[in-house]
């Protein structure tokens, strides 16, 4: 197969309340429509499943469906608002966090919760098509540029492909540094899969207090009821007693761990929710650009979310916190940053060959 690559640049006006076709190439699709609130939203499609994004905010992927499951979490939100603000539309599958700042801001911190690309307004978008050594593919890029007057300047360019017949996508960010001086960097891609009672976690990383460590600290967004402190206490001591997501465990109003991964011989980590029908979700990054990882668990009436594992540059406390522990990325002058994830499910098969694969990574 010859490698082409063809981009349809977006505009606002060509999203309207009815879903129309953009781009069709076989199975593969890509159309657009508004969300109710006025989000811009395009649809592509493979033959396989279906990922819903937001072109112009924050290039989320809103919603994700593969073999006839929805992957996302459940969250308060049935569409997207028109905000910036995390808290006020947050119930996409995937999320980019950073740039300058990510995570729970703490003591002394000024930044917003995950920083300012979550929902930031993109300059612009477009639907690419092509093929490559991998088949064909159709994808939703586009470029948001950051300027801050005598502080930063950076654009960050993310890529959503989606190939023929795939049961997974990949999923690419770069930020390109356009000052004459170095920028700090923080990253982490927030992926929300939804989790299903008695599903098994299978990563690549040693279950063990030290490799599997838990945040004790309590985010002022995050308020504990009866037992909760002593729940974290248990899993401080024994994390491997989340592996297997019972449904009275009380991870509520949620539970995070920092997670040390190892990566096989290609620079992949792997990861998993197996679910008692034998498929898998899945998730699998690039060690050597996202080298930490944070497991987010929340299962309550409102919200019930699985972020796998969060690849990401840091842990999640926040900037000073991270900087302090000497977590933070530099890039220098004009330099790129590319972070590389692919995400969706396996069946079976795949399933059972992919936990031998993390067992001889473990091993």
């Amino acid at each position: 197969m010859s490698n082409f690559e063809t981009k349809v640049t977006l505009r606002p006006h060509f999203f309207t309340d009815g879903e129309h076709t953009l781009v069709e190439r076989g199975a593969l699709t890509a159309s657009a429509f508004r969300f109710s609130t006025g989000v811009c939203a395009v649809r592509l499609s493979n033959g396989a499943g279906s990922l819903v994004l937001l072109p112009f905010q924050g290039q989320q992927i809103w919603s994700a469906e593969f073999g006839g499951r929805k992957l996302t979490m459940k969250s308060m939100f049935s569409e997207p608002n028109p905000t910036r603000a995390y808290l006020e539309t947050y119930g996409g599958f995937l999320l980019h966090c950073g740039a300058t700042a990510m995570g729970v801001p703490g003591e002394g911190d000024t930044h917003p919760l995950h920083g300012e690309l979550p929902n930031a307004p993109y300059q612009h978008a477009y639907v690419v098509v092509g093929a490559d050594e991998s088949g064909s593919y159709i994808g939703l890029g586009g470029e948001y540029r950051h300027t801050v007057a005598f502080s930063t300047n950076y654009a960050a360019r993310p890529l959503a492909k989606l190939y023929a017949g795939a049961s997974r996508c990949t999923v690419t960010l770069t930020v390109e540094n356009l000052k004459k001086t170095s920028m700090e960097l923080m990253y982490m891609a927030h992926v929300n899969f939804r989790p299903v009672d008695n599903g098994r976690l299978v990563y690549s990383a040693p279950c063990t207090p030290e490799h599997v460590r838990v945040r004790k600290s309590i985010p002022s967004h995050v308020k504990p009821g009866p037992g909760y402190r002593e729940f974290l206490e248990e899993l401080t001591e024994y994390p491997e007693r989340h592996n297997v997501l019972k449904p009275e465990l009380t991870f509520d109003p949620e539970v995070a761990f920092a997670v040390d991964y190892m990566a096989d011989a290609e620079g992949w980590a792997h990861s998993m929710q197996v679910h008692p029908d034998g498929s898998a979700d899945y998730i699998r990054h690039r060690l050597s650009q996202l080298d930490s990882g944070v497991r987010w668990i929340c299962r309550t009436p409102d919200q019930d979310a699985l972020g796998i594992i969060l690849p990401a540059t840091a842990e999640a406390e926040g900037y000073s916190a991270e900087k302090a522990k000497g977590n933070i990325k530099e890039l220098q002058a004009g330099d790129c940053y590319t972070v590389e994830i692919e995400v969706g499910v396996l069946d079976v098969a795949e399933a059972q060959a992919m936990e031998t694969h993390i067992n001889q990574i473990l091993a």
